[in-house]
Protein backbone atom coordinates (compact mmCIF):
# COMPACT_ATOMS: atom_id res chain seq x y z
CA UNK A 1 0.00 0.00 0.00
CA UNK A 2 1.31 3.54 -1.17
CA UNK A 3 1.69 5.53 1.89
CA UNK A 4 0.80 9.08 1.29
CA UNK A 5 2.97 12.15 0.41
CA UNK A 6 2.63 15.16 3.04
CA UNK A 7 4.27 18.26 1.51
CA UNK A 8 5.31 21.12 3.93
CA UNK A 9 5.78 24.56 2.41
CA UNK A 10 7.58 26.82 5.29
CA UNK A 11 8.29 30.83 4.50
CA UNK A 12 11.54 31.20 5.89
CA UNK A 13 13.13 35.16 7.14
CA UNK A 14 14.80 35.64 10.09
CA UNK A 15 14.77 32.39 11.61
CA UNK A 16 17.82 30.52 12.09
CA UNK A 17 17.10 29.71 15.22
CA UNK A 18 13.70 28.44 14.89
CA UNK A 19 13.60 26.26 12.14
CA UNK A 20 15.51 23.17 13.03
CA UNK A 21 12.64 22.90 15.97
CA UNK A 22 9.97 23.26 13.18
CA UNK A 23 11.25 20.55 10.93
CA UNK A 24 12.07 18.14 13.63
CA UNK A 25 8.48 18.47 14.62
CA UNK A 26 7.04 17.87 11.48
CA UNK A 27 9.25 15.23 11.03
CA UNK A 28 8.84 13.48 14.59
CA UNK A 29 5.07 14.02 14.40
CA UNK A 30 4.48 12.53 10.55
CA UNK A 31 6.86 9.55 11.76
CA UNK A 32 3.87 8.91 14.33
CA UNK A 33 1.52 7.40 11.34
CA UNK A 34 3.39 4.71 9.31
CA UNK A 35 0.80 5.36 5.91
CA UNK A 36 1.83 8.28 5.81
CA UNK A 37 5.67 10.60 4.32
CA UNK A 38 6.74 13.67 3.54
CA UNK A 39 8.88 16.44 2.33
CA UNK A 40 9.63 19.73 3.60
CA UNK A 41 10.68 22.45 1.16
CA UNK A 42 11.91 25.57 3.44
CA UNK A 43 11.54 28.89 0.85
CA UNK A 44 14.51 31.87 2.57
CA UNK A 45 13.02 34.47 1.03
CA UNK A 46 16.04 36.33 0.35
CA UNK A 47 16.81 36.63 4.21
CA UNK A 48 19.11 38.50 6.25
CA UNK A 49 20.38 36.31 8.65
CA UNK A 50 21.96 32.79 7.90
CA UNK A 51 18.68 31.07 7.93
CA UNK A 52 19.68 29.22 4.02
CA UNK A 53 23.09 28.13 5.55
CA UNK A 54 20.81 26.33 8.15
CA UNK A 55 18.33 24.89 5.42
CA UNK A 56 21.53 23.82 3.40
CA UNK A 57 22.59 21.76 6.47
CA UNK A 58 19.46 20.49 7.30
CA UNK A 59 19.04 18.98 3.69
CA UNK A 60 22.56 17.79 3.56
CA UNK A 61 21.28 15.02 6.41
CA UNK A 62 17.88 14.29 5.12
CA UNK A 63 16.84 14.17 1.38
CA UNK A 64 13.51 14.62 2.22
CA UNK A 65 14.18 18.25 2.96
CA UNK A 66 14.29 20.66 0.27
CA UNK A 67 15.62 24.40 0.19
CA UNK A 68 14.94 27.69 -1.79
CA UNK A 69 16.92 30.50 -1.67
CA UNK A 70 15.32 33.87 -3.54
CA UNK A 71 17.82 36.60 -4.80
CA UNK A 72 15.85 39.19 -3.36
CA UNK A 73 12.93 39.61 -0.83
CA UNK A 74 9.57 38.80 -2.34
CA UNK A 75 7.27 38.19 0.24
CA UNK A 76 5.54 35.36 2.17
CA UNK A 77 2.62 34.98 -0.37
CA UNK A 78 5.58 34.69 -3.17
CA UNK A 79 7.50 32.20 -1.08
CA UNK A 80 4.65 30.17 -0.62
CA UNK A 81 3.81 30.08 -4.05
CA UNK A 82 7.44 28.58 -4.94
CA UNK A 83 7.08 26.09 -2.47
CA UNK A 84 3.58 24.85 -3.62
CA UNK A 85 5.22 24.61 -7.62
CA UNK A 86 7.94 22.66 -6.02
CA UNK A 87 5.51 20.45 -4.00
CA UNK A 88 4.24 16.98 -4.98
CA UNK A 89 2.20 15.63 -1.81
CA UNK A 90 -1.31 14.66 -2.11
CA UNK A 91 -1.67 17.33 0.76
CA UNK A 92 0.37 20.55 0.82
CA UNK A 93 0.72 22.52 4.02
CA UNK A 94 1.93 25.73 4.92
CA UNK A 95 2.80 26.64 8.12
CA UNK A 96 5.10 29.50 9.79
CA UNK A 97 8.97 28.94 10.28
CA UNK A 98 8.51 30.70 13.89
CA UNK A 99 7.03 27.38 15.81
CA UNK A 100 4.19 29.31 16.78
CA UNK A 101 1.98 27.52 14.86
CA UNK A 102 1.69 23.59 16.05
CA UNK A 103 3.42 21.30 13.68
CA UNK A 104 2.17 18.39 16.29
CA UNK A 105 -1.16 18.72 15.36
CA UNK A 106 -1.14 18.72 11.74
CA UNK A 107 -3.01 15.65 11.53
CA UNK A 108 -6.12 17.10 12.78
CA UNK A 109 -5.66 19.54 9.54
CA UNK A 110 -5.12 16.09 7.86
CA UNK A 111 -8.32 14.28 9.44
CA UNK A 112 -10.42 17.31 8.16
CA UNK A 113 -9.19 16.89 4.63
CA UNK A 114 -9.86 13.26 4.45
CA UNK A 115 -13.40 13.45 5.47
CA UNK A 116 -13.68 15.71 2.55
CA UNK A 117 -12.59 19.41 2.92
CA UNK A 118 -10.76 20.82 -0.02
CA UNK A 119 -9.26 22.94 2.23
CA UNK A 120 -8.68 23.54 6.14
CA UNK A 121 -7.31 26.39 7.48
CA UNK A 122 -6.08 25.83 11.25
CA UNK A 123 -8.04 28.08 13.85
CA UNK A 124 -6.71 29.62 17.03
CA UNK A 125 -8.66 28.68 19.88
CA UNK A 126 -6.59 31.97 21.97
CA UNK A 127 -4.37 33.88 19.63
CA UNK A 128 -0.87 35.48 20.85
CA UNK A 129 -0.08 37.65 18.72
CA UNK A 130 0.17 41.23 19.86
CA UNK A 131 -2.83 43.41 19.79
CA UNK A 132 -1.32 45.22 16.00
CA UNK A 133 -1.05 41.37 14.62
CA UNK A 134 -4.37 40.68 15.95
CA UNK A 135 -5.80 43.93 14.43
CA UNK A 136 -3.94 43.43 11.27
CA UNK A 137 -5.42 39.51 11.31
CA UNK A 138 -9.05 40.91 11.77
CA UNK A 139 -8.61 43.60 8.89
CA UNK A 140 -7.37 41.01 6.23
CA UNK A 141 -10.11 38.74 7.25
CA UNK A 142 -12.74 41.36 6.61
CA UNK A 143 -11.09 42.17 2.91
CA UNK A 144 -11.61 38.27 2.12
CA UNK A 145 -15.24 38.76 3.05
CA UNK A 146 -15.67 41.90 1.42
CA UNK A 147 -13.48 41.19 -1.94
CA UNK A 148 -13.70 37.24 -2.56
CA UNK A 149 -16.03 34.48 -1.80
CA UNK A 150 -14.88 33.88 1.95
CA UNK A 151 -17.51 32.83 4.36
CA UNK A 152 -18.26 35.07 7.21
CA UNK A 153 -17.56 32.35 10.27
CA UNK A 154 -14.61 30.70 8.08
CA UNK A 155 -11.55 31.03 10.36
CA UNK A 156 -8.63 31.86 8.29
CA UNK A 157 -4.69 31.91 9.31
CA UNK A 158 -0.90 31.17 7.78
CA UNK A 159 -1.04 27.06 8.83
CA UNK A 160 -3.32 25.48 6.46
CA UNK A 161 -3.50 22.15 4.63
CA UNK A 162 -4.82 21.99 0.74
CA UNK A 163 -5.38 19.31 -1.43
CA UNK A 164 -3.61 18.45 -4.28
CA UNK A 165 -5.87 19.54 -7.09
CA UNK A 166 -6.32 22.64 -5.40
CA UNK A 167 -2.39 23.27 -5.47
CA UNK A 168 -2.43 22.82 -9.10
CA UNK A 169 -5.32 25.23 -9.58
CA UNK A 170 -3.31 28.09 -7.57
CA UNK A 171 -0.11 27.74 -9.11
CA UNK A 172 -1.38 28.40 -13.01
CA UNK A 173 -1.07 31.87 -11.14
CA UNK A 174 1.84 33.07 -12.71
CA UNK A 175 1.54 37.00 -12.38
CA UNK A 176 3.50 38.94 -9.43
CA UNK A 177 1.81 40.42 -6.86
CA UNK A 178 0.20 36.40 -5.52
CA UNK A 179 -2.61 37.09 -2.97
CA UNK A 180 -3.23 33.77 -1.20
CA UNK A 181 -6.70 33.86 -0.39
CA UNK A 182 -7.81 35.07 -3.56
CA UNK A 183 -6.59 32.13 -5.07
CA UNK A 184 -7.71 29.52 -2.90
CA UNK A 185 -11.40 31.14 -2.35
CA UNK A 186 -12.04 31.23 -6.15
CA UNK A 187 -10.70 27.43 -6.75
CA UNK A 188 -12.70 26.36 -4.42
CA UNK A 189 -16.11 26.78 -1.84
CA UNK A 190 -15.64 23.64 0.29
CA UNK A 191 -13.30 24.68 3.13
CA UNK A 192 -12.97 24.15 6.92
CA UNK A 193 -11.30 25.09 9.91
CA UNK A 194 -10.31 23.20 12.98
CA UNK A 195 -8.89 24.40 16.46
CA UNK A 196 -5.50 24.01 17.69
CA UNK A 197 -3.29 25.53 20.12
CA UNK A 198 -1.26 28.85 18.89
CA UNK A 199 1.97 28.99 20.98
CA UNK A 200 4.12 32.08 22.17
CA UNK A 201 6.84 33.02 19.89
CA UNK A 202 10.01 31.71 20.88
CA UNK A 203 12.01 34.84 19.71
CA UNK A 204 11.74 38.20 18.31
CA UNK A 205 9.40 39.57 16.45
CA UNK A 206 6.56 39.42 13.30
CA UNK A 207 8.58 40.15 10.61
CA UNK A 208 5.63 42.17 9.09
CA UNK A 209 6.55 45.67 8.66
CA UNK A 210 3.80 48.45 8.37
CA UNK A 211 5.16 48.60 4.79
CA UNK A 212 4.77 45.25 3.95
CA UNK A 213 1.65 45.06 5.55
CA UNK A 214 0.30 47.90 3.72
CA UNK A 215 1.35 46.11 0.05
CA UNK A 216 -0.38 43.21 0.70
CA UNK A 217 -3.57 44.91 1.91
CA UNK A 218 -3.10 46.28 -2.03
CA UNK A 219 -2.48 42.87 -3.04
CA UNK A 220 -5.79 41.71 -1.41
CA UNK A 221 -8.04 44.88 -3.04
CA UNK A 222 -6.79 45.20 -6.84
CA UNK A 223 -5.59 41.21 -7.47
CA UNK A 224 -8.58 39.35 -8.16
CA UNK A 225 -11.64 41.90 -7.21
CA UNK A 226 -12.93 44.89 -9.05
CA UNK A 227 -14.98 46.09 -6.28
CA UNK A 228 -12.28 48.72 -5.05
CA UNK A 229 -13.63 50.55 -8.60
CA UNK A 230 -17.07 49.49 -8.28
CA UNK A 231 -16.67 51.55 -4.54
CA UNK A 232 -15.66 54.28 -6.44
CA UNK A 233 -18.53 54.22 -8.58
CA UNK A 234 -20.84 54.67 -5.73
CA UNK A 235 -19.53 57.15 -4.19
CA UNK A 236 -18.95 59.51 -7.24
CA UNK A 237 -22.93 58.86 -8.23
CA UNK A 238 -23.48 59.48 -4.17
CA UNK A 239 -21.19 62.85 -4.17
CA UNK A 240 -22.54 64.24 -7.49
CA UNK A 241 -26.11 63.49 -5.99
CA UNK A 242 -25.18 65.44 -3.01
CA UNK A 243 -23.79 68.09 -4.89
CA UNK A 244 -26.86 68.52 -7.07
CA UNK A 245 -28.75 68.69 -3.83
CA UNK A 246 -26.58 70.88 -2.09
CA UNK A 247 -26.57 73.63 -5.41
CA UNK A 248 -30.25 73.92 -5.90
CA UNK A 249 -30.69 74.21 -2.16
CA UNK A 250 -27.82 77.27 -2.41
CA UNK A 251 -29.95 78.30 -5.28
CA UNK A 252 -33.32 78.34 -4.03
CA UNK A 253 -31.64 79.86 -0.56
CA UNK A 254 -30.10 82.80 -2.71
CA UNK A 255 -33.73 83.68 -4.39
CA UNK A 256 -35.62 83.17 -1.35
CA UNK A 257 -33.05 85.57 0.71
CA UNK A 258 -30.62 87.38 -1.73
CA UNK A 259 -29.23 89.34 1.33
CA UNK A 260 -26.92 86.11 1.84
CA UNK A 261 -24.03 86.24 0.51
CA UNK A 262 -22.38 82.61 -0.20
CA UNK A 263 -20.13 81.53 2.04
CA UNK A 264 -16.25 81.22 1.17
CA UNK A 265 -15.46 78.73 3.71
CA UNK A 266 -17.83 76.37 2.97
CA UNK A 267 -17.24 76.38 -1.00
CA UNK A 268 -13.46 76.01 -0.30
CA UNK A 269 -14.46 72.91 2.17
CA UNK A 270 -16.65 71.21 -0.82
CA UNK A 271 -14.13 71.87 -3.34
CA UNK A 272 -10.97 70.09 -1.12
CA UNK A 273 -13.68 67.01 -0.53
CA UNK A 274 -14.31 66.54 -3.97
CA UNK A 275 -10.92 67.26 -5.27
CA UNK A 276 -9.50 64.44 -2.62
CA UNK A 277 -12.09 62.33 -3.67
CA UNK A 278 -11.15 62.40 -7.44
CA UNK A 279 -7.49 62.10 -6.21
CA UNK A 280 -8.47 58.50 -4.72
CA UNK A 281 -10.15 57.50 -7.29
CA UNK A 282 -7.40 58.26 -9.76
CA UNK A 283 -4.93 56.81 -7.41
CA UNK A 284 -6.75 53.69 -7.47
CA UNK A 285 -7.62 53.53 -11.09
CA UNK A 286 -3.89 54.02 -11.32
CA UNK A 287 -2.94 50.89 -9.04
CA UNK A 288 -4.98 48.72 -11.45
CA UNK A 289 -3.28 49.86 -14.47
CA UNK A 290 -0.02 50.21 -13.41
CA UNK A 291 -0.23 46.45 -12.05
CA UNK A 292 -1.57 45.91 -15.60
CA UNK A 293 1.65 47.35 -16.99
CA UNK A 294 3.62 45.24 -14.33
CA UNK A 295 1.91 41.71 -15.80
CA UNK A 296 1.97 42.91 -19.71
CA UNK A 297 6.18 43.30 -18.83
CA UNK A 298 6.15 39.71 -17.36
CA UNK A 299 7.62 40.68 -13.73
CA UNK A 300 8.55 37.78 -12.15
CA UNK A 301 6.62 36.55 -9.46
CA UNK A 302 9.64 35.50 -7.78
CA UNK A 303 13.55 34.52 -8.90
CA UNK A 304 15.28 31.73 -7.36
CA UNK A 305 18.84 32.15 -6.46
CA UNK A 306 19.90 28.80 -5.41
CA UNK A 307 18.10 25.42 -4.79
CA UNK A 308 18.92 22.36 -3.13
CA UNK A 309 17.57 18.28 -3.22
CA UNK A 310 15.12 20.16 -5.73
CA UNK A 311 15.25 19.06 -9.78
CA UNK A 312 15.80 22.66 -11.90
CA UNK A 313 12.48 21.64 -14.22
CA UNK A 314 10.11 22.04 -11.37
CA UNK A 315 9.80 26.20 -11.32
CA UNK A 316 10.77 28.81 -12.42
Amino acid sequence: MSKTLLSFVVPCYNSKNTITAVVDEIINTVETRPNFDYEIILVADSSPDTVYDVIKNLAQTNPKIKGINFARNFGQHSAIMAGFRHSKGDIVFSLDDDGQTPADELYKLVDVINNGADIVFARYRVKKHNRFRNFVSKINSFMMETLTNKPKQLAVSSYFAVKRFIVNEMIHYKNPYPYLGGLIFRATSNVAHVDVEHRERVEGKSNYSFKKLLALWMNGFTAFSVKPLRISTYIGVITATFGFIYGLFIIIRKLVMPQILIGYSSLMAVLLFIGGMILLMLGMIGEYIGRIYICINESPQYVIKEKVNLEDDNGQ
